[in-house]
């Protein structure tokens, strides 16, 4: 027990459960008993009272002033710590719960550990104004300055552990994961706060379930099901140890096997868990920050049942770390006596782990954070301090209110770390990331690997040391906890139906897109120019294609039209060297070689349309070929009417021939010839011919080609040079059975009937044939009508020239020859 000029207050988990009595409503019901001695909070209450000690012995802390103090037990419950800050409020005897106590007016709080509690005590402490500070207490709704103006903390925030657990889960790549937590504020808020943190990132939730506040196997049962039939390897879990404890006791006889968990800073340095669940080896968490305590084991060692022999926690201590009673108990578990001499050893982990002092020494700092402020206030100038002038400094005249001014203001060093508080009451918020790892004489201790310091820049808060780490089965390989594998480069992820977003399909990106990293929300579109390869990995130039000199089909195009005009050449020299024989000169020799000089000009023509189209060759393409075409079909009309004339002349007084003769034959070709010349010239002006890059027709290939310009400019040339076939066609259709062995309208029909069929056959085929085909059919059809127009009409002349000569003769010709 320990008086001072001023009294503070302790509250701390000494007992990590609380048993509820039967209730059978027919009499007042037993008080709740707390269970589980809970040597760890013991060791926090300790560092309290070596702190108040180490103060009251300093020359330059409250040199002239002493501190008391009064701990009492919350059994880690909402309920009994409401009793437990009445107790220190009334200054009440409570039981076994009581450690020690003096009578003075208490100022501050030191407490409490779970935030369920710390929120209780806050509200109950705020009528009085008194301020607390929390040693352990995480809940970021704690921070509301409006629902708890008295509350501080020397332990960061909520806010910033799921900040640090959401980049840890991000680290590793954990994008699949479950989540337990406590059925209290801590639980929910934490809950709340992580899914924030997730929210826009590619970690989903695949559970989250809740422990019951009363244990209640069928209701763990069932969260125990719903884990191990979870695809999600990793398990974030938000609890104190005393709610953790037995669900983990539960979980050990389900024999679940494979579960990675990640420890929020209530229990990630709980010896009690660690010595009791091997299977938690490989845990990884956020401990809040590790600082030395001077003393601290030399003070633990004093305390015996020597010492102590009245105090009950001291009895269950020795209970606990060697399992005998210094004393005969009055009742309970009956444990065998021993001395009360037995000496403290390192090995007893729960009570006697001083190498990384965590929550004790946050306790030790929360007790110097008050000290402090109560040096700010006796150090307060009459007059100038920003209370009444009568009270400043006064120890007599000292209310709470007046302390939590202090304590807001508060800035000091102890061991080396800077304290102070923020507007919110909160501290600094710095964490290191402790993974537990199994020993070779089989014990679990608790490595630092890494830490997150809040003070850092933005993304940059989180250091890891990878290689350090072991982890479940102590591998040393990152287990994996996704949904969906990784989709890879070429594919893209389909969110599956009523999943979340980290459940999908991999689905290849379609054609013209790609996807060049791995798990792509969407495929990128190559731009116009190029497209996507095999692998929809990279864009590559589109084919550019075009009827090529270099083409298998066009090389045959080129020959077919080079052996043509070639063979209209030699027919033309055939119909030179022979120009005085009759079957030549019986039907105006100078039309034959009008005929076969424009022939010449249409095979050769067809050469213009292999290559690549430019400005030049695609206005030269067409009206050259229409232009020669026409003065070829003018020609044959010429000639169909020559022929017409010839055999209806030898009627009497039929003078037809005077109006044909050689002279008006090329105003007839010349005129008709004109006419398309007008047509192309008209095309030409208005809406010439010009090169296009299709694009749209065949999404993976550039097509060049030639636009027409004028749609109608195009069919109109067509049209006239089909104009003038038709009517050659009918009037040499009507010459067909005028008398003479070489009636050469019979030629006449048959030319102009293949050139019809072969033009009216290219319609259809024109129109939808697409790229470099296009070309290709027109100039199949130019081919294929110049030599029909050419074997129709000059094979036969040529067969008599070359190898009937004795037909070449005008009785033969005529028809006047006797067999």
């Amino acid at each position: 027990m320990a008086h001072g000029d001023i009294t503070i207050g302790g509250i701390f988990p000494l007992h990590y459960r609380v048993e509820l009595p039967a209730t059978d409503y027919t009499s007042k019901p037993l008080a709740a008993q707390c269970q589980g001695f809970d040597a760890r909070a013991l060791r926090w209450a300790l560092a309290m009272r070596l702190a108040v000690d180490e103060i009251n012995n300093s020359v330059d802390l409250l040199p002239h002033h002493t501190l008391g103090y009064r701990i009492f037990d919350s059994c880690a419950t909402p309920v009994t710590a409401q009793r437990a800050v009445l107790a220190v409020l009334n200054d009440l005897n409570v039981a076994q719960n009581l450690m020690c106590s003096g009578g003075e007016p208490v100022l501050a709080i030191v407490g409490e550990s779970g935030s369920s509690q710390s929120i209780v005590v806050s509200r109950t402490l705020q009528p009085f104004r008194i301020p607390m500070i929390s040693y352990f207490s995480t809940c970021s709704c704690l921070s509301d300055r409006k629902q708890f103006p008295t509350f501080f903390r020397v332990v960061p925030s909520d806010d910033y552990q799921v900040k640090a657990i959401a980049q840890l889960l991000k680290r590793f790549g954990w994008t699949w994961i479950g989540v337990v937590t406590e059925d209290h504020d801590y639980g929910r808020f934490a809950l709340q706060g992580l899914k924030q943190e997730i929210e826009n990132t590619d970690i989903c939730l695949a559970y989250h379930k809740m422990i019951p506040k009363d244990f209640k196997q069928d209701q763990v049962l069932e969260i125990l099901n719903v884990m191990r039939k979870s695809t999600a390897r990793v398990v974030v879990v938000f609890s104190g140890e005393g709610e953790f404890y037995p669900f983990l006791k539960e979980f050990m006889t389900q024999n679940i096997t494979g579960i990675q968990w990640v420890a929020s800073e209530a229990w990630v340095t709980a010896s009690i868990l660690a010595e009791t669940y091997p299977f938690l080896t490989g845990t990884i968490g956020f401990a809040i920050r590790q600082g030395h305590v001077p003393g601290l084991q030399e003070y633990l060692m004093m305390v015996n049942p020597q010492k102590y022999p009245s105090n009950p926690l001291v009895q269950e201590l020795w209970g606990a770390l060697y399992g005998c009673s210094p004393s005969p108990s009055n009742g309970g578990t009956q444990l065998p006596l021993c001395t009360g001499q037995e000496t403290l050893r390192k090995q007893h982990s729960a009570y006697m782990n001083t190498s990384s002092t965590r929550v004790t020494y946050n306790v030790y700092k929360a007790v110097y954070a008050i000290a402090h402020s109560l040096q700010s206030f006796f150090q307060c100038v009459p007059g100038s301090g920003p209370f009444n002038s009568s009270s400043c400094g006064d120890i007599n005249d000292i209310y709470p209110w007046q302390l939590q001014h202090y304590l807001q203001e508060v800035s000091f060093l102890v061991s080396g770390e800077h304290v102070n508080f923020d507007t919110r009451g909160d501290s600094v918020p710095s964490y290191d990331l402790i993974n537990w790892q199994r020993q070779k004489n089989g014990d679990i201790s608790f490595i630092k690997v890494g830490l997150y310091d809040g003070a850092r820049d933005s993304g940059k808060e989180l250091v890891i040391q990878d290689q350090a780490i072991m982890w479940l089965g102590n591998q040393s390989k990152v287990p994996v906890s996704i949904c969906s594998d990784s989709c890879t480069l070429g594919f893209r992820k389909a969110v599956r139906n009523g999943e979340p977003l980290c459940c999908f399909d991999c689905v290849p990106c379609d054609s013209g897109k790609i996807s060049n990293q791995t798990d792509s929300v969407d495929c990128m579109e190559c731009p116009e120019d190029y497209w996507s390869n095999a692998n929809g990995t990279t864009c590559i130039p589109k084919i550019v294609e075009f009827l090529s000199q270099r083409d298998t089909m066009g090389v045959i195009l080129m020959v077919i039209a080079i052996v043509g005009s070639c063979l209209t050449t030699a027919v033309l020299a055939i119909f030179l060297h022979y120009r005085g024989t009759p079957i030549v000169r019986i039907n105006n020799s100078e039309l034959s070689f009008f005929i076969l000089f424009s022939l010449t000009l249409c095979f050769l023509c067809a050469l213009i349309f292999i290559g690549e189209p430019t400005s030049w060759s695609c206005m030269l393409r067409h009206t050259t070929f229409s232009i020669t075409f026409s003065l070829c079909i003018s020609c044959i009309l010429g000639k169909t009417l020559v022929v017409l004339a010839a055999f209806t002349a030898t009627q009497p007084g039929n003078n037809v021939m005077k109006w044909l003769g050689p002279v008006q034959q090329r105003i007839i070709i010349f005129s008709c010839t004109l006419v398309q010349m007008l047509i192309c010239a008209a095309w030409l002006i208005a809406s010439p011919p010009f090169p296009y890059r299709n694009t749209q027709y065949q999404h993976s290939k550039i097509i060049l080609d030639c636009s027409v310009g004028s749609d109608l400019a195009f069919w109109c040339v067509l049209g006239y040079i089909g104009l003038l076939a038709t009517v050659c066609f009918v009037l040499a259709f009507l010459a067909r059975k005028l008398p003479g062995n070489f009636n050469e309208a019979k030629y006449i029909t048959f030319s102009m009937l293949i050139f019809c069929a072969v033009w009216l056959a290219f319609v259809p085929a024109y129109v939808s044939s697409p790229g470099k085909f296009t070309t290709a059919v027109e100039i199949f059809a130019i081919l294929a009508s110049s030599f029909g127009l050419l074997l129709c009409l000059f094979a036969p002349k040529c067969y008599i020239i070359l190898l009937k000569p004795e037909k070449n003769t005008k009785q033969h010709l005529t028809g006047k020859t006797t067999k």
